[in-house]
């Protein structure tokens, strides 16, 4: 089991992660502004259940892993590391341009809980960021890597939900005036970055030692 010092620092550092306009965020924004409240909260329940399966392929592959090999679970975990910073790279590039969102077409909630999945679980950046940020946080002296990888996914959905939910209130308050705001617009991607590259740093120089 994880310490509960290592579950408060995960905790704030999976929301600062959350409030990044990834993907998931963009489209339960769009379909918040597009449809109103109840389609953003059950695109918000789809996204995460495309996020359970992420979690449970992140905990049988990295549990394989810790298990065979203390050194590849440091590769792992490295790797990881600077795929964050990478990310960083990539968001600061990207800032300021303040490229339109596409506005979808009406469709059911059905339709939209199942969408919403769909966007998160093919999405590979998802399944690489369980592999880089997760494994950070996991500590073999402690035992049972498998019960703290799924405590650390528990977190990180239940995050999620109070997060993105966040968004999808917001987001159908204020209809089109949120997806038009250059201002939310064009600082994503500086707050993206700065985010993502602080915890990179972060986890290059701490996080490597562990396993």
């Amino acid at each position: 089991m994880p310490e509960s010092s290592t579950l408060l620092v995960f905790l704030g550092a999976t929301l600062l992660l959350l409030v990044i306009p990834g993907p998931a965020v963009l489209y339960i924004v769009t379909r918040s502004v597009t449809q109103g409240r109840r389609a953003g909260l059950v695109s918000v329940l789809g996204i995460h259940l495309g996020s359970l399966v992420h979690v449970a392929a992140a905990v049988a592959g990295l549990s394989a892993l810790i298990a065979a090999s203390a050194t590849a679970f440091t590769i792992v975990k490295l790797a990881g590391a600077g795929y964050l910073i990478y990310l960083g790279i990539m968001a600061f590039r990207s800032a300021g341009k303040g490229e339109n969102i596409a506005r979808p077409e009406p469709m059911s909630t059905r339709r939209i809980f199942w969408q919403g999945a769909i966007v998160n679980i093919l999405n590979p950046k998802t399944a690489l960021f369980f592999l880089a940020f997760v494994p950070q946080f996991v500590d073999p002296a402690l035992g049972n890597t498998t019960l703290q990888l799924i405590v650390f996914g528990g977190v990180f959905i239940g995050a999620g939900l109070i997060s993105d939910g966040t968004y999808a209130i917001v987001a159908g308050a204020a209809g089109a005036r949120f997806l038009d705001s250059d201002a939310w617009r064009r600082g994503r991607g500086y707050v993206a970055g700065t985010i993502y590259t602080g915890l990179g740093l972060a986890a290059a120089f701490t996080g490597g030692t562990k396993a």
